[in-house]
């Protein structure tokens, strides 16, 4: 998950004609799936800290089909614990959830238990060619998700090395670098737990890359040097912090000098306060961006009914004014999944604090360096479980 420390947002209504509504029902007909004949109640957990990016997007939605949903209720729950809640509610048939939105990370438990709806499958889902609209990355990750939830926003991601200019007088440009900083100065550098931290599993995907591994897409086979590094990584780092809030609140006050980041974990701390706004940025040598994504996924067990308002509604949050709200301030930066959603679209507010806190190298950083998919979700799992026994649990 990874937790805002803040919600601020722009609530943007919508209007509707009636032959969107109209096409919108026979599209749900279509796919056998009934309309409901009252307004519905839509119960949504967050495991990703998206609604700071499409809370606008979603409330939206509401205002401007009354008809179909009378209330949604948010709730939050950390990317570890949601699979096994959904998994043990199916099992007693009280399945009290009717849309998550994830990462990679609780993507791949949930595809590994098989509890999400496969909506590739469905015959006219009324989604648009997903294909055409989305970002060439953001599609690719869209095939990650083997049809069992869909994109709703994307960023290059990392990963990056955070530091404070006042006490990092010299910034490693290597992996061997960053190791050998972190000798030199104990406790000073750390990283959460990658099961439950965006810039984490980042780090933990992205030194393949960085250290010229056998097979950066094999955790089990192809990362020797990868778990070698990581080991040795381990015994100058005093703990791990269960989330990233929680470890930019350590950074922001100074306990710590350096971290592992992304785009968005630089530039929302630092628009919110947490961290200093001089707080730098740097890639190391060999450096690939591993890119990541939130998607919507609907739980098995879910009326048709509700099913058909949801699909419904991911229509409605693909379009690009709906998609413009994902800059916010900088959070997954830049946000949106789809193609022709310039910076311009979104509401000023986003603008100033990107203007403001953004970087003027992340443009050219995007533009000529490698983007990779993250592991697959089997893949992954094996590399968050060998990272939490053979890392993190070993003593030092």
């Amino acid at each position: 998950m990874n937790p805002k420390f803040s919600r601020r947002g722009f609530l943007g209504v919508a209007a509707a004609g009636t032959a969107a509504m109209t096409l919108s029902s026979v599209r749900a007909m279509a796919a056998g799936l009934p309309l409901p004949t009252s307004p519905v109640t839509l119960n949504i957990v967050d495991a990703a800290g998206n609604l700071a990016l499409t809370q606008p997007a979603f409330d939206a939605y509401a205002a401007a089909k009354p008809n179909l949903v009378s209330r949604m209720t948010f709730n939050k729950a950390t990317s570890p614990e949601l699979p096994g809640k959904i998994k043990a509610q199916q099992t007693a048939k009280r399945l009290d959830i009717d849309l998550v939105i994830i990462g990679p990370d609780a993507l791949s438990a949930g595809l590994a238990q098989d509890m999400w709806i496969d909506i590739a499958s469905m015959k006219d889902t009324g989604l648009p060619d997903l294909k055409s609209i989305y970002l060439e990355p953001a599609y690719r990750m869209q095939e990650l998700s083997k049809g069992r939830g869909v994109t709703i926003s994307y960023y290059p991601s990392g990963p990056l090395i955070g530091y404070m200019p006042s006490k990092v007088k010299t910034v490693p440009k290597t992996a061997e670098e960053l190791l050998d900083w972190t000798k030199q100065n104990p406790n000073k550098f750390v990283y959460a737990r990658p099961a439950n931290s965006g810039p984490g599993r980042t780090f933990l995907m992205g030194l393949p890359y960085l250290l010229k591994d056998s097979d950066p897409k094999d955790p089990v086979k192809g990362w020797d040097k990868t778990w070698a590094y990581l080991k040795e990584l381990h015994k100058n780092i005093e703990y791990y912090p269960a989330g990233t809030g929680a470890l930019m609140k350590e950074f922001g006050e100074g306990t710590r000098d350096m971290t592992v980041t992304t785009t968005g974990w630089d530039i929302n701390p630092r628009v919110l306060g947490v961290v200093p706004k001089e707080a730098a940025v740097g890639t190391l040598e060999g450096f690939h961006w591993v890119c990541d994504a939130h998607y919507l996924s609907v739980p098995k067990g879910v009326s048709d009914e509700k099913l058909a308002v949801i699909l419904d509604m991911i229509t409605f949050m693909l379009k690009p004014e709906q998609q413009a709200y994902t800059y916010d301030q900088g959070y997954f930066y830049p946000g949106p999944a789809v193609t022709d959603v310039p910076l311009s679209m979104a509401p000023k507010a986003s603008q100033d604090a990107i203007a403001e806190f953004g970087r003027p190298e992340y443009e050219d950083w995007i533009k000529n360096n490698p983007v990779e998919l993250p592991l697959e979700p089997d893949a992954l799992v094996a590399a968050f479980r060998r990272w939490d026994e053979e890392v993190a649990a070993v003593a030092k």
